[in-house]
């Protein structure tokens, strides 16, 4: 076992020399030993809450963390910060604290783990944001960083009776389904019975949205990154099989900390394509289009929408989960996950195998210890993809000047694009209203605007108005724009992240009922057919940003100081600016 030198480590300020006797005391008093004290102190972070089943059981996986620190001569110190879960915040209010949750996770985490001098940190996150702001927090502090996924929930069943409508009892369930029962129950298609039944069987353990919505497709992302362990995010929360992966990536920090490996040095350019590669073909979530810039922000690198979007462009498609496709995590886990996902990728060239990852090896090192291969079904053969292009499409046009996202997975190619007469709403609420009601018409593009990061605020994911869209069998013959997000679980023709937002005059805040609408997801456009001139005209009448009842407070905060959506709709100016790295104060 290694003896770790402590006079450059961080946690030198807190348990080193006389004067830091006070301190010490501290720590004797939480029965820490003397040997413990010297030792190299490890954050055990967590999102664990009870705010919901992505992170009901991460206070049990991080003694498990702890247990692998212990092992190799650290001592763990736990702690907690916030969640947002979008399942519960959405299609209210609570859904603009969602994405501002994620700098507060982020920032929440750094101001620990400065306060309290760790030298490096482990960090378990279940749901969406969670795990985005702690890789934030991870890079941004540049300690040696491990990152562990809380693990998916178990696919639902719905009992076999009459009143539950074949579709739903053909399949696994999500929370997904949920969102889309509501909208066959508003459209007279599903008793008040049946939702009663489904909702109670929908989500039957702990652990994160099963499908290859925003959870899992971060969890993807952390690994082919690098942050955390090859398959250490597959495996199902209710697994005690997490808790070898929670032991070895406690011991995997500890390696890191001796051979000073830090999350900058895992986080580069070439992993952040990797990790690009990874939610393209696997058909994830447009919520990556935001959430790599942002961690890439945190390093200095310039990885904005456009450099994500051109990789989803020229990478394959070839693992079928849903919302696009039909199998959950779980099934990914069961055929070997990850690993042989990047695999398949090497084998046309699109890994970049000598990024170092979180075990101290390169990729191409961890991969050529893979012995699994596609089995067809859930991962094809890269030779033979479900689609030549990525899951994830990017756009850009007169609409969306600083680019758009769509998911495009599932969607035929043919039925990629979509010309009509746009129907405008002001917000969320009012376009889920009409949808409930039926106030549109087959053929229109729904636009739904002033939901921006800044404008929202907190830039508000639309699962409820497209879900009950789909429900109401509409999911293909409408199409929808905003500058507000999607969740990772929406499906049908939806575009989201329009730049510039409402809120700054972007071109989506002058579209009026009627203006035709071209959304080109093969081609990569989304315009208005408008002349500049026109367009010029509506700028100049425009009556400025859609006053919000957010006037003080956490997310008036957000609003001043959030930036452009194509940058990652992040709040300080990142790595470029930065006058010392923590690690070396």
């Amino acid at each position: 076992m290694t003896k770790f030198d402590k006079s450059k480590l961080p946690s030198r300020y807190v348990t080193e020399g006389p004067a830091k006797a006070p301190h010490r005391s501290y720590m004797y008093a939480m029965g820490l030993t003397e040997e413990e004290i010297h030792q190299p102190l490890v954050g055990v972070a967590t999102c664990w809450n009870e705010a919901a089943p992505c992170n009901i059981s991460l206070n049990r996986q991080a003694q498990a963390v702890k247990m692998g620190v212990k092992q190799a001569l650290g001592t763990p110190r736990e702690f907690t910060t916030i969640t947002v879960t979008d399942g519960i915040a959405m299609g209210h209010e609570g859904m603009r604290s969602s994405l501002a949750s994620r700098e507060a996770i982020a920032d929440t985490v750094e101001l620990t783990m400065r306060g309290h001098a760790y030298d490096a940190v482990v960090g378990l996150a279940g749901c969406d944001k969670s795990l985005p702001g702690m890789m934030m927090a991870m890079v941004r502090l540049n300690t040696p960083s491990v990152f562990i996924y809380g693990g998916s929930i178990l696919p639902g069943k719905a009992p076999q009776i009459e009143e539950v409508p074949e579709a739903f009892r053909s399949r696994d369930l999500t929370v997904q389904d949920m969102f889309e029962a509501v909208g066959w129950h508003q459209n007279g298609d599903m008793s008040d019975k049946a939702l009663d039944v489904l909702e109670r069987v929908a989500c039957p353990s702990s652990g994160a949205c099963g499908g290859q919505f925003t959870a899992n497709t971060m969890a993807c992302v952390s690994e082919a990154i690098g942050l955390a362990l090859l398959n250490s995010s597959g495996m199902p929360a209710p697994y005690e099989s997490r808790d070898a992966y929670g032991e070895a990536s406690g011991r995997a920090v500890m390696n890191l900390i001796e051979k000073n490996i830090r999350a900058r040095d895992v986080v580069t350019l070439k992993s952040l394509e990797n990790a690009a590669r990874v939610v393209a073909c696997t058909g994830g979530s447009t919520n990556a289009g935001l959430h790599l810039p942002a961690i890439a922000h945190e390093a200095g690198i310039e990885f904005f929408l456009d450099d994500v979007c051109a990789i989803f462009r020229d990478t394959p498609y070839f693992v079928d989960l849903k919302p696009g496709g039909q199998f959950v995590a779980k099934d990914l886990f069961d055929v070997g996950g990850v690993p042989v996902v990047m695999k398949e990728l090497r084998k046309a060239g699109l890994i970049h195998e000598d990024c170092i990852t979180a075990s101290g090896k390169t990729m191409g090192e961890e991969l050529d210890l893979i012995d699994r291969e596609a089995d067809g079904k859930v991962i094809y053969p890269i030779e033979a993809p479900l689609t030549k292009t990525g899951g994830v499409v990017g756009l850009k046009g007169n609409i969306a000047p600083e680019g758009a996202i769509v998911k495009v997975a599932g969607i035929p190619t043919q039925n990629q694009v979509f010309t009509g007469p746009a129907r405008v709403f002001e917000c969320e609420e009012d376009a889920f209203a009409a949808v409930q009601e039926r106030a549109y018409e087959e053929g229109e593009v729904i636009v739904i605007r002033n939901e921006g990061p800044a404008g929202g605020p907190g830039m508000r994911e639309m699962l409820a108005t497209t879900a009950a869209l789909s429900g109401q069998g509409m999911g293909k013959k409408v199409a929808l724009i905003t500058d507000g997000r999607f969740s990772g679980a929406t499906r049908g023709f939806c575009v989201g992240h329009v730049g510039p937002e409402a809120a700054h005059c972007g071109p989506i805040a002058l579209l009026k009922n009627g203006d035709v609408i071209t959304i080109d997801a093969v081609k990569g456009t989304l315009d208005v057919d408008l002349s500049e001139d026109e367009l010029a005209k509506r700028k100049a009448e425009w009556k400025g940003p859609r006053e919000t009842i957010y006037a003080s407070g956490a997310l008036w905060k957000y609003a001043q100081l959030v930036g452009a959506t194509y940058k990652g709709a992040v709040t300080h100016p990142g790595a470029e600016a930065e006058r010392h790295v923590y690690m070396d104060i």
